[in-house]
């Protein structure tokens, strides 16, 4: 039985509404703040004799209530979480932390009493960081904490009186804008993978419907009009091999998987050729996908279907081949091989001095610039076997 949370989060889907791991983050901090507001203005309340200005006191509490409802208001929307925001919720709360300059007495604020914010003035690191990570959340921790450290020791040196402790709140709030920061990356990582795992589920569940309602009546019909056509021969024939095609690709259609992986920046190499089979092409591969990267993917397929593309060419139109995927766990080979009538030896080096680069550029140039290595073995009469290798890049933890 499903969990509460995944339950809310595919409800969400359904309503076509992304998911947003980070929405719990941006409650707690408005429930912080006001929070930290109210416990600023009952500091206020019970030690009216820390300030010189306590009615001005109470104007600044009042400026901090407006300021926290409309900045609550405004980091609900995601569009609105932008620079000028950020820049102007840090603004704010630096202004009202140095205000206690004016308004506090200068006993109170070497002994070490709270500020008129209070705790109201991390709220700022605090939004920082979730948008923008901890190197944000540190920056503004820094320009807070500096503030409430020139602060405490104004007209005073740092070294006199009871100012060992001046620098623990500052370092506590940077502390915080690192951790909160930091949660804030791995939630938007996490998000990100979910809604790839979203569109994956998604695109399983869109070819599952078609299979559905594809009947194998029709993939019947193809096979048989291949057959009768191939019997028929002539103009019929040509007939047959493309129904022979068409079968083959709707039958990878809706069996085959996705071209995309799961993972961020790979792709299914295996799903990608499957894309070549027809009648005369037979693609042979492993059940679970090769992943590979978006480079090595596109190269790999690039060269592969050069190598194919070389067998209808040189060998005739009824030539058939086979392309076979291995995944070697380290690297990734494939072999294309034909029935064709071989090459003769010497011939590709004579291609290659007449200017002819298909093989060695459209197929051994790719793979030797993925690091790889590309091996083509022939002899009259026996056909052709071109078999590649790429590494696989390991993966960053």
């Amino acid at each position: 039985m499903r969990s509460a949370d995944t339950l809310i989060a595919w409800s969400s889907l359904l309503r076509d509404e992304p998911v947003s791991l980070q929405a719990p983050l941006w409650r707690s901090i408005a429930v912080f703040r006001f929070a930290s507001l109210a416990y600023a203005a009952v500091l206020l309340a019970i030690r009216p004799g820390d300030y010189r200005y306590w009615g001005w006191a109470w104007v600044v509490i009042g400026a901090m209530t407006v300021w926290t409802v409309e900045s609550t208001v405004a980091y609900a929307t995601p569009a609105r979480r932008t620079r000028l925001l950020l820049g102007t919720d840090l603004l704010v709360a630096v202004l009202a932390l140095l205000s206690t300059a004016l308004l506090q007495t200068t006993q109170a604020r070497h002994l070490g009493a709270m500020p008129v914010t209070a705790t109201w003035l991390a709220g700022p690191a605090l939004a920082w960081a979730v948008v923008g990570g901890a190197r944000a959340g540190a920056v503004a921790a820094v320009l807070i904490g500096t503030c409430v450290v020139l602060l405490r020791n104004y007209h005073q040196p740092l070294a006199s009186g009871n100012q060992s402790t001046a620098l623990n709140g500052p370092i506590i709030l940077l502390m915080a804008g690192m951790l909160v920061g930091y949660i804030s990356t791995l939630m938007t990582r996490a998000e990100q993978a979910l809604q790839r795992a979203t569109e994956i589920e998604a695109a399983s569940r869109e070819r599952e419907r078609l299979a559905r309602r594809i009947h194998d009546s029709v993939l019947q019909v193809l096979a048989m009009v291949q057959r009768r056509g191939t019997e028929a021969g002539g103009e019929a024939a040509e007939i047959g091999r493309l129904a022979g095609e068409q079968e083959a690709a709707l039958r990878a259609l809706v069996t085959g998987d996705g071209p995309a992986s799961p993972l961020l920046g790979q792709r299914d190499l295996a799903a990608l050729l499957t894309r070549e089979a027809s009648a005369l092409v037979s693609v042979i591969t492993p059940a679970d996908p090769v992943l590979l990267n978006e480079r090595a993917v596109t190269e790999t397929a690039a060269a592969v279907r050069a190598a194919i593309d070389n067998v209808r060419r040189h060998c005739g139109p009824a030539a058939k081949a086979w392309v076979l995927v291995d995944d070697e766990g380290a690297a990734v080979s494939v072999t294309i091989r034909d029935d064709g009538p071989g090459i003769p030896d010497g011939r590709l080096a004579e291609a290659a001095a007449e200017g002819r680069l298909g093989v060695s550029h459209a197929i051994s140039g790719r793979i030797r610039d993925l690091g790889g290595a590309a091996d083509i073995s022939s002899s009259p009469g026996a056909g052709t076997e071109v078999r590649l290798r790429v590494p696989r890049a390991r993966q960053p933890v």
